[in-house]
């Protein structure tokens, strides 16, 4: 395959708001940094149109600290001056001067805004004319939201992939208002069923024996019956998997292409989504170029603008195959932000994990650390402070960095020893 044809070029800023500056001066923007949910304690679950798969019942929904505070707040941390970010649970003062710190953002933008109102409010607000989002609202006007709500929904769907114009496992979509589930014809094993919009690596069951396919089908069936699914696809497996990548890119209005970077994915045997590993200087996107002008091609066309995020399995044989395309900011792309700054530090090599612990408050923490935080072997991009028999912990997103691969597990080791944590 020729790349010489495509000249894409690296993003050069380090901000989220950077990367739409270009887009978003023809009226006022505002990016709702969280999730819509559909559990009970959601104000304006989605539960109309926009179906998100977030979990079969209340016991294993999404739960309120990740979608409200924990995912927003790691966006927030690298959302830069030029957009306001619309938070409905504040990040705590010590991470925030933290960030003011580490980050060099002013974080002046932050619009607090009342969860059980934010989405009347804005639909009604004369402040924001449009709104970037991570996945349309049911809750929020239609002509609010900055890209097409329905439009981005389609682009969100896994029964989109095929149209993207790049090559991916074969797969058929059904929709279980007019098919019986029992009448779907399943492959040989392994293979996988999709829900349309599952959240996270929920919604997607890898089916490797009939157990595997029978509590699959119970989670579909919970699903139907709470009215939060319309649309399955069953897919082949790719077999000899050799790497997992996540290639990101931003697409402007008039359909230019910026890259992002891209990223090793960590996900554990069932397919949950733990993190990310990039190398900033080895990496050469020059091999996804021709993907990523088809997908930049595809969402342009369709009126889509903004971050793009799509997973590649690369299998022995070399050939790359696209398993999901994500028309939003995606769980890395904060870690691709952190290119220049790292590698004007020369540290080449970093890895980003949502599952990290370490026991006491931040505040301690930040002073325990400072050695580490200071040279940049640790950046926190979300701290949540909790309380389990009394005792005090902190829940880290956080970025760990080396010169190369060996140094950065070196530092984890180190930072282990004084107590940070990488739960499984």
């Amino acid at each position: 395959m020729n790349s010489s044809k495509y000249n894409f070029q690296y993003f050069q800023g380090s901000s989220l708001s950077d990367l739409f500056a270009q887009d978003i001066t023809e009226a006022s923007y505002g990016f709702i940094l969280n999730y819509p949910a559909t559990g009970s304690w959601a104000a304006y679950p989605n539960r109309q149109k926009y179906f998100i798969q977030d979990g079969s019942s209340e016991a294993t929904k999404t739960s309120f600290d990740k979608i409200c505070q924990k995912e927003p707040w790691k966006n927030l941390a690298v959302l830069g001056d030029r957009i306001p970010g619309i938070v409905i649970n504040p990040p705590s003062k010590s991470l925030l001067e933290y960030w003011q710190e580490h980050f060099g953002f002013k974080h002046s933008n932050i619009e607090m805004m009342d969860c059980s109102t934010y989405l009347d409010d804005l639909s009604h607000s004369e402040r924001f004319d449009k709104l970037i989002t991570l996945f349309p609202f049911d809750g929020l006007k239609p002509e609010k939201h900055a890209v097409d709500s329905d439009t981005h929904y389609r682009l969100l769907s896994k029964v989109a992939l095929e149209e993207l114009g790049v090559q991916c496992p074969k797969y058929k979509s059904y929709n279980l208002h007019q098919v019986n589930i029992e009448d779907i014809p399943l492959p040989q094993f392994p293979y996988l069923i999709k829900t349309s919009h599952g959240l996270s690596g929920e919604g997607t069951y890898i089916i490797k024996n009939p157990s595997d396919l029978n509590y699959c089908l119970e989670e579909i069936r919970k699903y139907l019956d709470i009215k939060l699914l319309d649309t399955i696809i069953v897919s082949e497996f790719v077999k000899n998997e050799v790497q997992n990548y996540c290639v990101q890119f931003y697409v402007n209005k008039g359909g230019e292409i910026t890259l992002i970077g891209t990223t090793g994915q960590l996900v554990t045997p069932e397919g949950s989504y733990l993190g990310g590993v990039i190398d900033y200087r080895n990496t050469d996107m020059s091999k996804f170029f021709q993907m990523i002008a088809n997908v930049g091609e595809y969402a342009h066309k369709q009126g889509y603008f903004g971050v793009i995020g799509f997973d590649v399995l690369e299998d022995q044989d070399g050939q790359f195959y696209a398993i999901d395309a994500n028309f939003r900011v995606n769980g890395s792309t904060p870690l691709c932000l952190q290119r220049h700054t790292l590698l004007g530090l020369g540290k080449e090599v970093a890895k980003y994990s949502s599952s990290y612990r370490i026991e006491g408050a931040l505040e301690s923490i930040l002073i325990t650390l400072k050695p580490e935080l200071d040279r940049k072997d640790l950046i926190i991009l979300s701290a949540l402070e909790k309380v389990k028999y009394g005792k005090i912990y902190t829940e880290l997103y956080a970025i760990v960095t080396g010169e190369t691969i060996e140094k950065m597990q070196y530092i984890e080791q180190q930072l282990q020893t004084k107590g940070l944590q990488l739960l499984p």
